[in-house]
C-alpha cells in the first residue's frame, strides 16, 4: 500500500499498478487535468509538479517531471500539481505573477512552468538569476515566452509573501512523519509488484531473492520503457525511500557517495572539490531530472554518452558493489565491458560511489558537447586529470564519453602524455593517438569525424587553459 498526501488528502492507495506514472495517476485516477504531457519523456517540463519531502528538520520542495516519475516515489511525502496552489480562492503569487508579466501565451506549458517558479520561490530567500535559469532550463516554451517568464519569476521571488504551505508547514511535517515507509511496504496490482525496502539490508535481501526485479531509483531513464516503448515491467525494487544510498560524507582522502543520492543533491559535494564537475552537473538534463536522477543510476544504466561516468572514470573512482551480504570493490573503469553490458552479478546493486579528493598538483577538466546548451544530451563528454609539476605530466587519465560503446579511458592518448613535458608538440602527439583509442559511430547527433576532431580539440583547450590561461577564455561548452 502507498501512503502519501496530494495536497492536504492523505492517499491511501491499494490497487495501482507499480507501472503507473505520476501524470497517468494525476490525469487519469484524480482527474487533474491541469499537469500536459507533452513529450513524455521529461524532455519538455510541461508535466512539472512538486515533491514535497522530509528534510532536515524541515521540508524541501523539489520540482519533478510527472511523466517520468513512478507512483511508488510518492510513498510517504506530499504531492502539489497546478491545481493545489490557490490560496483562499485566489491566485498564488507565482500564477498572479505570470499574469502581471504575461508570461503565458498558448497556455500548455505554463502549468509546468507554474510549479518550476513554486519550487524556486520555496527555495531561495531573494532573487537569484542563476537559480533561475537552472529552475526553468527544463521547461521548454515554444511561443519563445520567456523574457515575461524571467520577469515574473524576478516578481515572485523578490517579492517573496508567506502563504498557505508556509502557515501549514508544521502540520505536514508532522503528518509526514506519520506516513513514513516500513519495512515491508509494496504495491501489487494485475500480476505486476513493486517492493519497497528501506535499508540497504532488506533491499540485499530483497535483490538476491528476486534478481530478475528492475532496480528503481529515479526512474528518470527505466521510465522511458514504458512511455517510449510501451513495455510492462513487471517486477519493481523501488529504493528512493533507502537513506542509507542517500548519503554523503567526506572520509579523509575520499568523498562516499551513496548510490541513491539525487544527482542536485550531490552537485555541492562534488563542485566544492571539482568546479568543473560542478559546472558540467548544471548541464546535466534538467534540474526537474537532477531532483530524481541519481549517481548510482547514471552509472548503472551503462549508457555510453552517460555525464558522470567518464569525469568519474577520469577521478579514478571505484563502486562498492552488495550482493546480499558480501561486499566488493571494483574500479568503475572495470565496471562497463561492453554496450549496455556491465560487471554486475545476479542480485547485485550498486551501494556506494568513492571519489578521491583533489591533491594539490592535480588538474581537472571536464567538457561536454551538445547540440542544445541545456537540457541535452552530450555528443562528446571529455574529462581530465592531470598532474603537473614544473610543466611535466606525472600521473595522467583520460576518459570520453560518446566515444565508444561504454565511457572508456584513451590509454594511448595518457601513455603520450605520460612523463613528458605539457607542451604543444606532447599535445599534437596525444591528439594523434586519440585516433589509436577510439574508432566512433556516426549517428544523429554527431558523425565520427566530428566526434573524433571534437575529442583531439578539448585535449587541446585543455592544454591552452592551463598552460595560457590569458588566451583561453572559459565558456561553457555546445555546438
Amino acid at each position: 500500500m502507498l501512503r502519501f498526501l496530494l495536497n492536504q488528502s492523505l492517499c491511501e492507495e491499494r490497487d495501482l499498478d507499480p507501472n503507473l506514472t505520476v501524470l497517468d495517476y494525476l490525469r487519469q485516477v484524480r482527474g487533474r487535468t491541469g499537469t500536459k504531457e507533452g513529450c513524455a519523456s521529461g524532455d519538455c517540463g510541461a508535466c512539472t509538479v512538486v515533491l514535497v519531502e522530509l528534510h532536515g528538520q524541515g521540508l524541501r520542495y523539489r520540482a519533478i517531471n510527472a511523466c517520468l516519475t513512478f507512483i511508488a516515489s510518492l510513498h510517504g511525502k506530499q504531492l502539489l500539481s497546478v491545481e493545489d496552489l490557490k490560496q483562499q480562492g485566489r491566485l498564488h503569487q507565482v500564477q498572479q505573477a505570470m499574469a502581471d508579466c504575461h508570461g503565458s501565451q498558448c497556455g500548455f506549458c505554463t502549468p509546468g512552468f507554474v510549479m518550476s517558479l513554486f519550487a524556486l520561490q520555496k527555495g531561495v530567500q531573494q532573487y537569484d538569476p542563476h537559480a533561475t535559469h537552472q529552475a526553468l532550463s527544463g521547461n521548454l516554451c515554444r511561443c519563445t515566452g520567456y523574457r515575461p517568464i524571467l520577469a515574473a519569476a524576478e516578481q515572485a521571488c523578490s517579492q517573496r509573501q508567506p502563504d498557505s504551505f508556509d502557515a501549514g508547514e508544521a502540520e505536514v511535517i508532522a503528518r509526514l512523519r506519520a506516513i513514513a515507509a516500513q519495512p515491508g511496504d509494496e504495491l501489487q496490482h494485475n500480476g505486476h509488484r513493486c517492493l519497497l525496502p528501506t535499508s540497504s539490508d532488506e533491499l540485499a535481501s530483497q535483490f538476491v531473492a528476486h534478481p530478475e526485479a528492475r532496480l528503481v531509483a529515479g526512474g528518470t531513464d527505466l521510465a522511458l520503457e514504458i512511455t517510449q516503448f510501451h513495455r510492462e515491467l513487471p517486477l519493481l525494487i523501488h529504493v528512493g525511500h533507502i537513506q542509507e544510498l542517500k548519503h554523503i560524507e567526506v572520509l579523509g582522502d575520499c568523498i562516499e557517495i551513496g548510490a541513491g543520492a539525487a544527482l542536485s543533491d550531490c552537485h555541492a559535494m562534488l563542485a566544492a572539490e571539482y568546479p568543473d564537475f560542478g559546472a558540467l552537473l548544471e548541464r546535466f538534463a534538467s534540474l526537474q531530472i537532477r531532483n530524481q536522477g541519481t549517481l548510482g543510476g547514471n552509472i548503472g544504466n551503462a549508457s555510453p554518452i552517460g555525464d558522470a561516468p567518464p569525469l568519474l572514470i577520469a577521478l579514478g573512482a571505484t563502486l562498492v558493489l552488495r550482493q546480499g551480504e558480501q561486499r566488493r570493490s571494483l574500479p568503475l573503469e572495470a565496471f562497463f565491458l561492453d554496450y549496455k553490458v556491465t560487471a554486475r552479478q545476479p542480485g547485485e546493486f550498486i551501494e556506494k560511489v568513492i571519489v578521491p579528493r583533489a591533491i594539490a598538483s592535480q588538474q581537472f577538466r571536464a567538457y561536454k558537447v551538445s547540440k542544445r546548451l541545456d537540457d541535452d544530451i552530450s555528443a562528446v563528454c571529455a574529462a581530465f586529470s592531470l598532474q603537473l609539476e614544473n610543466g611535466s605530466l606525472g600521473d595522467v587519465r583520460i576518459a570520453f564519453g560518446g566515444m565508444a560503446g561504454i565511457p572508456k579511458r584513451a590509454t594511448a592518448c595518457e601513455q603520450a602524455l605520460h612523463g613528458q613535458p605539457f607542451d604543444s608538440a606532447t599535445v599534437e602527439a596525444a591528439c594523434a593517438a586519440l585516433a589509436q583509442d577510439f574508432n566512433p559511430l556516426s549517428d544523429f547527433r554527431a558523425s565520427r569525424e566530428y566526434r573524433l576532431l571534437v575529442a583531439q580539440n578539448l585535449l587541446r583547450r585543455c592544454h591552452l587553459e592551463l598552460t595560457q590561461p590569458h588566451i583561453a577564455t572559459r565558456v561553457t561548452d555546445h555546438a
